[in-house]
């Protein structure tokens, strides 16, 4: 994808840390974009954010089609629900966080 970018950080073990890549506990069976979500929410909520500015959310026609292709209605109907409770949005927002949890993990 032209709007897709590959970082690797690294950092040592903080206390109680946990996030979009897991919670460091050497257990990658509970670091699956659904448990994340489960744990700490679908997004960074905007008056926790610590970054200036707002995140740009877009809504592709592109990224609509693979969400009813290649996402089972169940995951797409459970995303839409957790995304939906924990954001308290509809439209773009709600589809974008509902994307990340059908493909969040990049596994098809």
């Amino acid at each position: 994808w032209a709007n897709y970018l590959d970082v690797q950080i690294e950092m040592s073990k903080q206390p109680g840390q946990d996030g979009v890549c897991g919670n460091m506990n050497g257990n990658q069976g509970d670091d699956t974009t659904q448990a994340i979500m489960a744990r700490v929410g679908a997004r960074v909520r905007p008056s926790e954010t610590l970054l200036s500015g707002q995140a740009l959310i877009e809504w592709t026609p592109q990224m609509d089609k693979m969400m009813r292709v290649e996402c089972s209605a169940t995951t797409r109907a459970a995303g839409h629900a957790k995304c939906t409770q924990y954001l308290g949005a509809n439209g773009n927002v709600v589809n974008s966080c509902t994307f990340d949890y059908c493909f969040g993990m990049n596994v098809r």
